[in-house]
């Protein structure tokens, strides 16, 4: 027997289902205590898999437009330019929210130098589990300071040449992930290769491009 006899169950059982063998009773207490347990598991594995492993978020730029890019270099190097992005941020947990602890930034630069800053979330916004986040960025200057240096300059006139420009887009923030303590680092790298639309024109056609996530550095994200 895998269920200990009882007296007051085998009379309460011979009171109400008197038609069911003692044996019979036995067996299906030990499948109910069988199932009990296998659903236990059950709950206990969903739960490890819902909340027990990170999965990390999906970043892309969908879309991009630059209509105006000009280096000036006296008094300083700086840049007049206009650039619209379409950036998303797909959480790939399907259990698990994400809360910046941190805002979320962007930062735009050229040859390795930053000229644009722009934040895309506060701290403390959330990001449901499953969901993606959609940003809209426009951003634009007369007159953005980039220390270029004669390098970067060089570089400017050579893609200034084909029209061509090479911009990183390069996110960074910080976030916790529902049911765990640790706050981790989020960095993303988007390289993107920018045509120079036509004056009066937009029709650019762009190819969505993958970022690159850095890997955390902290234990347990």
């Amino acid at each position: 027997m895998c269920c200990s006899e009882c007296g007051c169950y085998d009379a309460f059982c011979d009171t109400c289902c008197p038609c069911v063998s003692h044996d019979a009773r036995e067996t299906i207490l030990c499948c109910a205590a069988c199932l009990a347990v296998l659903a236990v598991v059950a709950l206990f594995v969903a739960l490890l898999a819902a909340y027990g492993f990170i999965r990390h978020a999906e970043v892309a730029v969908v879309d991009a437009s630059l209509t105006r890019l000009a280096l000036a270099t006296s008094p300083a190097t700086a840049f007049a330019y206009n650039l619209s992005l379409t950036l998303t941020v797909r959480n790939k947990n399907w259990a698990m929210s994400v809360r910046n602890t941190r805002p979320l930034e962007a930062d735009y630069s050229f040859d390795g130098q930053r000229f644009e800053r722009v934040r895309l979330a506060d701290e403390g916004s959330t990001h449901p589990a499953g969901k993606t986040q959609v940003y809209h960025l426009v951003s634009g200057a007369d007159g953005a300071y980039v220390a270029l240096g004669n390098a970067g300059v060089a570089e400017f006139r050579e893609e200034n040449k084909t029209g061509v420009f090479q911009v990183e887009v390069a996110l960074s923030g910080q976030v916790r992930y529902q049911a765990h303590l640790t706050k981790c680092n989020f960095q993303a790298k988007c390289p993107l290769k920018l045509q120079l639309a036509p004056p009066g024109t937009t029709a650019i056609v762009f190819q969505k491009v993958k970022c690159k996530l850095a890997s955390p550095d902290q234990k347990n994200c």
